[in-house]
């Protein structure tokens, strides 16, 4: 389980803030903490993240803000725990089951946040449950890029 910690770490954020696991991924991208080069990893990726995840967080406060479990909004954050499930997956882990561990957080993320968090962010109790999920959200992101492995195993050339 050690080798997909990571996996479904980045999955539950993604279902969480999708935008914060995406943050991550550039972020642990930049350590050379993922696998492959699919995540970008330059600054310019991390500052445009970095951004969406703030423009996330304030957009989700709003009464208009849609339901996380409507199907285009919960079949992205499936996409984005899949793909960061891949990147994160331990040097000894199948990536495929990375990426089956991603889908799985963002599953039960999606589905625990909005039962804490419960429905109406019209009310200033609603509000709050959303700053104490952001927040738990932002702090699991970084404990999950600080446990996923880096690729010390790259050959030389």
């Amino acid at each position: 389980m050690q080798r997909y910690g990571a996996s479904l770490g980045i999955g539950f954020v993604a279902g969480m803030r999708s935008m914060s696991a995406c943050a991550a991924l550039t972020w642990a991208a930049s350590q050379d903490r993922t696998r492959g080069d699919l995540i970008p990893a330059g600054p310019g990726a991390r500052a445009l993240a970095t951004t969406a995840t703030a423009a996330e967080m304030a957009d989700d406060k709003m009464p208009f803000a849609p339901d996380r479990r409507i199907p285009p909004s919960f079949a992205l954050r499936l996409a984005i725990g899949a793909v960061g499930g891949w990147a994160l997956s331990g040097r000894c882990a199948s990536p495929e089951y990375g990426a089956l561990a991603g889908v799985a957080g963002a599953v039960v993320g999606t589905l625990l946040g909005h039962g804490a968090r419960g429905g109406d962010s019209r009310t200033s109790a609603g509000r709050a449950r959303g700053l104490a999920e952001d927040v738990a959200a932002v702090g699991l992101a970084a404990l999950v890029v600080a446990s996923a492995e880096t690729k010390r195993y790259r050959a030389s050339p």
